[in-house]
């Protein structure tokens, strides 16, 4: 029962999933990659834009939690583009939740009308 118990903890915390390795010949695995790259770097792009923004504006310091929150998704990201792993996934969905709660702060109190970022 205990190496069952200890099988499920590492299935949910400590299992690495996949991890690229460029010359495996799978295009999956080089598709994955670069998509995660490219992903990641849509999100430091939306990170930007609310920095932009907040120097523009100046409303407050919680668009700079935003914009460091699209930065952290980010760099996920492209750990991921690299390994795939329960914990990152984990760590992945606290970013995600706090960045759809921080997003919901900002939009309702200083841009009602902004439908994006």
């Amino acid at each position: 029962m205990n190496a069952r118990w200890n099988r499920v903890v590492e299935l949910l915390f400590t299992e690495v999933w996949w991890q690229y390795a460029p010359n495996d010949g799978q295009y999956f695995s080089s598709a994955y990659h670069w998509f995660n790259i490219a992903e990641g770097l849509a999100w430091l792009s939306l990170s930007g834009l609310v920095l932009l923004r907040f120097l523009k504006h100046r409303n407050s310091l919680h668009e700079c939690i935003y914009s460091v929150t699209f930065l952290a998704f980010g760099i996920t990201d492209f750990v991921e583009a690299w390994q795939q792993s329960s914990c990152l996934i984990w760590l992945k969905l606290g970013v995600l939740l706090f960045l759809f709660r921080i997003r919901r702060f900002v939009i309702s109190h200083w841009y009602p009308d902004a439908r994006i970022y």
